[in-house]
């Protein structure tokens, strides 16, 4: 009765793991400019290379989508609260498997749910962190009906369309994100992700507890990374989560013309940040 993880290695190497979690509606390849990145900019540095994996989410790229059982069991309203505390148990089971004590977590967004709560159930496994355009509250009551929402009629149907907003600009965004390359990439992502996939990522973020007590246990190393043009994630919402981690230091960089997806739009600045954090555990 666990959850399955299959997981994308971009490069082998010495030391602690870095693993990163990618956001939602996407897959791990979101990250892929971003961890060439890190691994060139590593070596420019005269460091020896480090593993860096990006293991898809359940449900996202080639991740099997658990069954209810698997995920611990629907509430009435149809969320999984179970469904990231088993999703963490997968993760930290991969890098245990892998002969691995501990990781450097990087999360962007839905990600960033999942390695504060391996730093809550797992806080043995952290060696740091990296939040990058997330939150530690759960969803109101009215996000997570919207979700579940979501989730049933992207199970109905298998319709894209509720969460293809993410592929979409304003004028208020940054520049990448109102680029023709940026749409095109981000709606075949999106497509190309299984709807029933979408709905189980869905209802586990709906049924997710709130996670804001946690920032004050964690003592590993923290790099907090946000975008300036983040519509739900902008540096007034992570300034409080890095204040709120008292028992460490952390360090917060704040990348301009950027919205949610920064490591998909300004990959070489949050590689930097990313491998300043490696730097001080390595």
């Amino acid at each position: 009765m666990t959850i399955e993880l299959h997981n994308n290695v971009y490069c082998e190497g010495e030391g602690i793991p870095v693993v990163l979690v990618h956001g939602f509606p996407v897959d791990h390849r979101m990250w892929n400019e971003c961890a060439d990145a890190l691994k060139t900019t590593a070596a420019e540095h005269g460091m020896k290379q480090f593993p860096i994996w990006a293991p898809d989410m359940p449900g996202a790229g080639e991740g099997p989508i658990p069954s209810d059982e698997n995920s611990g069991g629907k509430d009435t309203d149809g969320a999984f609260s179970n469904g990231l505390d088993r999703m963490a148990d997968a993760y930290v089971d991969l890098l245990r498997a892998a002969g691995y004590d501990k990781a450097i977590w990087v999360g962007l967004s839905m990600g960033g749910y999942l390695i504060l709560d391996v730093q809550r159930l797992h806080p043995e496994a952290v060696a740091a962190l990296a939040l990058c355009d997330t939150k530690a509250a759960a969803d109101s009551e009215k996000m997570r009906a919207k979700r579940i929402a979501i989730a049933e009629e992207c199970e109905s149907t298998g319709t894209h369309e509720p969460v293809m907003g993410f592929a979409a600009a304003t004028s208020e965004d940054s520049t990448i994100k109102q680029s023709d390359a940026y749409r095109e990439q981000f709606t075949a992502w999106i497509n190309e992700q299984p709807a029933e996939g979408i709905a189980w990522r869905e209802r586990m973020a709906a049924g997710r507890p709130d996670l804001n007590d946690v920032l004050s246990t964690i003592t590993a190393p923290v790099a907090v990374i946000c975008g300036d043009k983040d519509p739900s994630s902008p540096p007034s919402v992570m300034a409080p989560i890095a204040d709120a981690m008292t028992a460490t230091s952390t360090d917060m960089t704040v990348v301009f013309d950027c919205g949610h997806f920064s490591a998909y739009e300004h990959p070489q600045a949050v590689a930097d940040a990313l491998l300043a954090l490696v730097r001080r555990v390595q």
